[in-house]
């Protein structure tokens, strides 16, 4: 009788790709201008990502794009968010209880602080591959630099499945 083994490795496929974006705009900006500059037309998710951290939890805004057509799925996500915190602190001065507001930044993608948004676009359609979307990207006056992620080189690959 024969064993047949399955290994996990056999389920797991990476039908997305990931690509950094460099930006000083607003999210709904960014979207506004990379829907006049791609065939997409993103809109903003109802459902944001909340993740939560060991002191903190933090909300991610989301743009969605679905393509019937192609089943390709477009999400523009924010990387990094400010989180306001206030502290109380009890000291038996002229000052006491002062109450101190501590600014936290939090990431989606902790390995990559420096990038701004991040789009993930599932099932890319056949006329575009990876390169011509981020020269598409780049033509956007407002976007300083994009570039492709790595998917083996993703600590938080977690962060992405929502």
């Amino acid at each position: 009788m024969a064993i047949h083994k399955l290994q996990i490795d056999d389920f797991v496929t990476v039908d997305y790709e990931l690509i950094a974006i460099h930006s000083s705009l607003e999210d709904y900006r960014l979207a506004y201008f990379i829907n006049q500059s791609l065939p997409v037309l993103l809109e903003k998710s109802h459902k944001d990502i909340n993740m939560k951290f060991t002191k903190s939890e933090s909300c991610f805004s989301r743009f969605v794009f679905e393509d019937i057509d192609t089943d390709s799925i477009w999400n523009l996500i924010q990387n990094k968010n400010s989180v306001v915190t206030t502290q109380e602190q009890e000291v038996t001065s002229l000052f006491s209880n002062i109450k101190l507001d501590m600014i936290t930044n939090s990431y989606f993608l902790p390995e990559f602080k420096k990038v701004d948004y991040i789009l993930k676009v599932e099932n890319i359609p056949t006329p575009l591959t990876s390169t011509s979307l981020i020269n598409e990207l780049l033509a956007v006056k407002h976007i300083t630099t994009a570039y492709t992620i790595e998917h083996n080189k993703l600590k938080s690959k977690n962060n992405l499945i929502f």
